[in-house]
């Protein structure tokens, strides 16, 4: 019995002990630190995701069909307008290489039939027998008969080698229509290329661009696109370049968007200011930041102070009332930088806001 005694004293003095450890942690996790609102500059950015690309690149293309016969410049090399960038060999259509053969001899009969026809009346009118006016019908039928033989003579030129004339070759030739850098040549020496026409855009074989003039072409949110104005200031990054931003301003947002993974995004385009001791490719990926809203010396707080009502996910804090009492406060929020959130109403800089996450560090130190 005496023993029963002595190991309940044991196990309630075991029990107050622990009692004891907890109540003073728990008292020590209710310690908490405060710090009070403050007034600042809030900038609210968004970062738009991209590349950079020439203002404007041309596409050259062949004016006939045919195989590459030569390219005579590389990708990188500055030229101008009017250079030549490779040559064409034209490789004739069997059929239509014989139906324009069949065109001229066509034509030439007809000029052999009409210059018997106007020799005997112009002999005939050199005796008088007809008047002026009937030999000028046929010396025009003549005439015409003489150019249809020889359209007939070029059309086959033309097919047969691309050009017409002894010294032309023009369509064969082909030459950059704008001065820039030559960005890109997608076929080689033997390839096949096909004519610009109206129902083919032809096969391109060089782009070029002037790499002076650069433009940021990027997406953001529609949440986003609304507070966007043109003609705004902003910064780009590009991946390539370390720790160098270039200036640009905003000249166009689209006017209509395009669904992304579940997310409607509008295009922007923005004229980018290079800076001459950095050479920009075409096509390197950029970040631009643009400023939605900037307000200076406003009442803010920081965001790590925030909490959320479970139910209506309304933001408040806690304010300091006595010692370690607390009282909630509703709040009113405005702009953010992700750190620091403006405050419209429910607290003032007087009043003392408890730090949540400082709480939460000596708690875990405690259970450590």
């Amino acid at each position: 019995m005496k023993k029963t005694i002595i190991f309940v004293i044991i196990a309630i003095a075991f029990i107050a002990v622990i009692l004891m450890f907890v109540g003073k942690n728990k008292q020590t996790n209710e310690v908490f630190e405060t710090e009070k609102a403050f007034k600042t500059t809030i900038v609210e950015k968004t970062v738009a995701t991209g590349k950079v690309i020439p203002l404007e690149e041309v596409e050259i293309k062949p004016q006939i069909s045919g195989i590459i016969e030569k390219i005579f410049v590389e990708e990188g090399a500055d030229i101008k307008k009017g250079d030549l960038i490779a040559k064409v060999r034209v490789v004739p259509n069997e059929q239509a290489l014989t139906s324009a053969k069949g065109r001229v001899n066509k034509a030439q009969l007809q000029l052999d039939n009409t210059k018997i026809v106007y020799d005997r009346n112009k002999k005939l009118y050199e005796q008088g027998v007809i008047s002026k006016k009937d030999i000028e019908v046929f010396e025009l039928a003549y005439n015409q008969a003489k150019e249809d033989v020889q359209n007939a003579k070029n059309d086959y030129e033309i097919i047969r080698r691309g050009y017409t004339g002894s010294g032309g070759s023009a369509n064969t030739n082909i030459r950059a229509t704008t001065s820039g850098m030559i960005l890109e040549i997608p076929v080689k020496e033997g390839y096949q290329v096909i004519q610009s026409n109206n129902f083919n855009a032809g096969t391109t074989i060089a782009s070029i661009a002037d790499m002076t003039k650069m433009i940021f072409e990027g997406k953001v949110d529609e949440a986003e696109v609304g507070k966007l104005e043109e003609g705004s200031d902003i910064e780009v990054a590009l991946g390539a370049i370390d720790k160098k931003r270039f200036p640009a301003k905003l000249n166009f947002i689209a006017p209509k968007g395009t669904e992304e993974n579940g997310a409607v995004q509008f295009k922007i385009k923005a004229d980018v200011k290079l800076d001459k001791e950095y050479f920009v490719r075409a096509g390197y990926s950029a970040n631009a930041d643009i400023v939605l809203e900037k307000k200076d010396s406003v009442l803010s707080i920081k965001e790590a102070l925030l909490q959320f009502d479970k139910t209506s996910e309304a933001p408040y804090v806690e304010v300091l009332k006595g010692e370690q009492e607390f009282e909630r406060k509703d709040l009113e929020l405005g702009i953010s930088d992700g750190i620091n959130v403006e405050i419209l109403s429910g607290v003032s800089e007087d009043d003392e806001i408890k730090i949540w996450n400082k709480a939460s560090k000596q708690e875990e130190n405690n259970q450590g």
